[in-house]
């Protein structure tokens, strides 16, 4: 049984790269979308360097009504999840093919919104 739990699993520690898309169907389901980058550091000839990859990620209920309220660009986010693959007809009629995140699980830091509040209260304290 912890077997068959653990696959497909994919955790991964980012930062948000886009504006969440929230959208609300009819039925009254709420989905957000949003990319995310994920930072690798290589050794290449001596020299480290640093390589980000781009992750399409998707939310629904409340993890999408969470997204809404507290996400934003730069936002760091730990993502829980699932891999999913996709295929659409693009404009010109080729099948393109593209993976994204399912989250299940979301939780976020949001360092620039934590610096304002503490400047904030700083300068309340000083006046």
């Amino acid at each position: 049984m912890l077997i068959i739990n653990l696959r497909n699993r994919v955790q991964l520690i980012g930062n948000v790269g886009s504006e969440p898309q929230v959208k609300e169907f009819q039925s009254g389901k709420k989905m957000a979308r949003f990319r995310m980058a994920t930072d690798d550091v290589k050794k290449v000839n001596g020299k480290f360097i640093k390589h980000t990859e781009w992750h399409n990620v998707t939310a629904w209920g409340k993890i999408a009504d969470l997204t809404e309220e507290n996400i934003q660009v730069g936002t760091e986010v730990l993502i829980t999840g699932r891999v999913i693959n996709n295929s659409y007809k693009d404009k010109q009629g080729k099948t393109r093919k593209i993976s994204e995140i399912l989250a299940e699980s979301l939780i976020y830091r949001n360092i620039k919104s934590a610096a304002s509040k503490t400047d904030e209260s700083d300068n309340k304290q000083r006046a």
